[in-house]
């Protein structure tokens, strides 16, 4: 950094034009990489790298973006549409891959607000160490340092890493929001991210606001706790403020499970807003690790969706090899019927040939001008690739997928049966039992469908050269002695065979054939409680082998799915409900200037008082006001939080005084000890950036009344911007260093008032070296 005008210059790291500009002022910069996403268009997601280098974009057609944020670690990128979703981009995707319904679809259910933060289930074990003593003169271990905490790894132990990594199902065929989320190996490796060991303890939790009043709340990327709808009782109120409340603010600390609130009233004056600590119990306490349970519940909603989309694919396959040999077919069914020798089937037709070589005149002309040797082929092909297509699709996709089920399924009956009858975890080992019997069906009928293709692929074989060698003898006569040579080496007992059994209704239908909607085989197929579907399965395919009537709904594998999709919503809504009951509102504080107020931003931090075993919350609120742009209230609430819930709140204030005249562009706190003020001073066009230490001696909280007199100028750290010719910002957007992946600085970002032009500044390491 260089002085100029007594300031030190923040060096530039990038600068550029988004193009297309930024609407409604979303941009945001990674936590942990150089990207910034912007909006453009009002419905276009932008992921930039620097010097406006394009890594990605998405849109939803006839939809908007309301707000967007990156998560902690900056896999994914939140964005709130206007049809009601958080609909979750990767890094480096142009998919959504994951589509999380927090609204209606209505104007006033869509998203306002997006905060993502990263919470501490308990503090992790020592790890394991091997001291040199051990190898070289074969010491003791020294229990306190060296022990390694078996439980606690084996918890973690990810038996899916040693699978074969899922494959990509084709674009073409599916259906829905997750037609292209499993399309490509970078897309899949995703969405079925182990958990990592340095993960083990933390859990995710993203904080959804609504248009109507709504906070949603999900953890692990795609797993939701619910909705809710705080009402806010101040301090010496005994009613509730009147609402509804919109979230405009959050705060949170990784080290205190209760979070801060900032809600500003729908109807008001917009002189007021409320802070309203959100005590999240179930993770401070909770009985089972939320880290592996989150993750093992997300990742089975993961797996269904990806057997749905399989299931599509392998539905479209049978279908394709059915419908054009069906659509050959009927063009000869009506003369066959019509013949003169009576009533004939296109199978009974066909067997005569075979059995005689003669061909009845209606076959004859069928073979000759229907089909012909182009139609064939068409028939060959589409027969071929169809079940070939369909193997494919369970061998590589479907089976493997249901055996990722049966990994994570055994996981969480692990738990059901450690804390069976001690804790409400949400299920049961009833439950977990009844979806890996679900999960066993489908492996036996994935089973039967490859055996009934790899039979129907055989047969189908030696039946269409069979077909080509009648047309061409029907073409040429000449070339009839040629084809008898070929004849003799034909297995005809293949083709009778395959024209009995599979060429007007292959087996493969029982597994795939549609079932209508208020087909009774679908209530009546299920078994009575305690007893085994996959005993009822088995039943039910010897009866529709030996001819006899049977439940059509438990073959089906749609039927199956849909059952399997059904029975795991119950799981994940009875955890989600055994989470939602720890989710606690507490007492709401005021926040207020006496004016309307312009700006605000909120940064929590931790405290652990002396002589107390309890932590305590520090919420520090700035506001600035319509009015007097020169200053900044800062409101410091603070409460000790015991066993996770948050008591009575605290509140002093200070002013902080702009130096020389200044007027406020924007301001954001950094971290537990910066608050950066964006400002554009009295005797410089030019903008800086000011700094203040706002947990520092030098700032002045008063206790003694609710809107402190008290004011700090004396405060701030002064620094300048260089390349700052022709460029005046409207918005600022900072980021804190980080070392998650590689090392990055702290940085503050600038967006011109052309909603265009950027520019990226790295912030100082030690403000306490800065004079200015």
């Amino acid at each position: 950094m260089a002085p100029q005008d007594g300031n030190l210059l923040l060096p530039l790291l990038n600068k550029g034009t988004f193009t297309p500009p930024v609407s409604g002022r979303h941009f945001t910069l990674n936590p942990v990489i150089s990207l910034t996403a912007t909006v453009g268009d009002g419905n276009v997601l932008y992921i930039w790298r620097p010097n406006d280098e394009l890594v990605s974009k998405y849109s939803e057609r006839q939809q908007t973006v309301s707000a967007i944020r990156w998560k902690e670690d900056g896999q994914f990128l939140a964005a709130g549409w206007s049809d009601g979703f958080v609909r979750l981009v990767g890094l480096e995707s142009s998919k959504a891959v994951h589509h999380i319904r927090v609204g209606n679809g209505s104007s006033t259910s869509k998203t306002e607000f997006i905060a993502w933060s990263r919470n501490v289930t308990k503090k992790p074990p020592a790890q394991l160490r091997f001291p040199d003593r051990l190898v070289s003169q074969g010491g003791l271990l020294d229990e306190q340092k060296d022990v390694l905490d078996l439980p606690h790894d084996l918890e973690f132990v990810e038996i899916e890493t040693a699978l074969p990594k899922l494959s990509p199902l084709p674009v073409a065929g599916g259906t829905g929001d997750d037609m292209f989320v499993f399309s490509t190996t970078s897309s899949l490796d995703f969405v079925f991210r182990p958990i990592k060991p340095e993960e083990a303890n933390t859990v995710d939790v993203m904080t959804v606001g609504t248009a109507d009043g709504g906070i949603h709340l999900s953890i692990y990327d795609s797993f939701i706790i619910g909705s809710f709808k705080p009402s806010p009782a101040p301090s010496g109120m005994t009613v509730p403020a009147q609402g509804p409340f919109h979230l405009c603010g959050h705060g949170s600390h990784p080290d205190i499970s209760t979070h801060s609130l900032l809600l500003r009233p729908q109807d008001g004056d917009g002189k007021c807003l409320y802070l309203v600590p959100m005590d999240l119990t179930f993770i401070h306490d909770s009985p089972v690790n939320l880290s592996v349970l989150a993750s093992k519940t997300t990742t089975l909603q993961n797996l269904l969706r990806y057997l749905k989309q399989t299931l599509c694919h392998m539905a479209g396959e049978f279908k394709s090899s059915r419908e054009l040999p069906t659509r050959f077919m009927l063009g000869v069914q009506e003369d066959l019927e019509k013949f003169s020798r009576g009533p004939v089937t296109i199978v009974q037709a066909l067997c005569h040939t075979v059995m005689t070589g003669d061909v009845f005149p209606p076959m004859r002309e069928w073979l000759l001008e229907s089909l012909a040797e182009r139609g064939h082929k068409r028939w060959d092909k589409a027969v071929v690739s169809g079940l070939a297509n369909l193997r494919a699709l369970v061998h590589e996709n479907f089976i493997p997928a249901l055996e990722r089920c049966g990994v994570v399924l055994s996981r969480l009956l692990g738990i059901a049966r450690f804390h069976e009858g001690r804790e409400s975890i949400g299920f049961t080992v009833v439950q977990i039992k009844g979806l890996m019997d679900i999960i066993s069906c489908l492996n036996v009928i994935a089973r039967n469908i490859l055996s009934n293709v790899m039979d129907e692929l055989e047969h189908f074989g030696v039946f269409s050269v069979w077909l080509r060698m009648e047309i061409d003898r029907l073409v040429s006569p000449s070339l009839a002695d040629e084809l008898t040579e070929k004849e003799a080496t034909m297995d005809h007992a293949k083709v009778v065979t395959y024209i009995q059994r599979y060429l007007t209704s292959s087996p493969l239908a029982l597994y795939f054939d549609e079932l209508a909607k208020d087909d009774p085989s679908r209530n009546t197929g299920l078994p009575q409680t305690g007893s085994s579907l996959l005993d009822l399965l088995d039943k039910q395919i010897k009866r529709h082998e030996s001819g006899q009537t049977y439940n059509k709904a438990l073959p089906n594998v749609a039927f199956l799915v849909d059952h399997l999709t059904s029975s795991a919503s119950s799981v994940f809504s009875g955890i989600a409900e055994a989470e939602r009951r720890g989710v606690r509102f507490g007492q709401a504080t005021e926040i207020s200037v006496g004016e309307t107020i312009w700006k605000h931003d909120i940064h929590a931090c931790a405290l652990q008082p002396k002589g107390s075993e309890h932590p305590s919350m520090l919420t520090f609120t700035a506001v600035v006001s319509e009015s007097d742009k020169s200053k900044i209230s800062v409101f410091r609430t603070s409460g000790p939080i015991i066993n996770g819930i948050s008591s009575d709140v605290h509140l002093d204030t200070a002013v902080l005084k702009l130096p020389d005249e200044g007027t406020i562009i924007d301001l954001k706190f950094l971290d537990d000890s910066s608050l950066l003020v964006l400002c554009r001073q009295k005797e410089s066009a030019t903008p800086v950036l000011l700094r203040a230490d706002y947990q520092s001696g030098k700032v002045k909280y008063s206790t003694s009344q609710r809107r402190s007199t008290a004011v700090s100028d004396r405060i701030w750290t002064t620094v300048g911007f260089s390349d700052m010719t022709g460029f005046v910002p409207v918005q600022m957007e900072v980021q804190k260093a980080s070392n998650l992946r590689d090392w990055i600085p702290a940085r503050v970002c600038l967006l011109g008032r052309d909603n265009a032009a950027y520019r990226t500044y790295q912030l100082p390491v030690d403000w306490d070296a800065v004079k200015g």
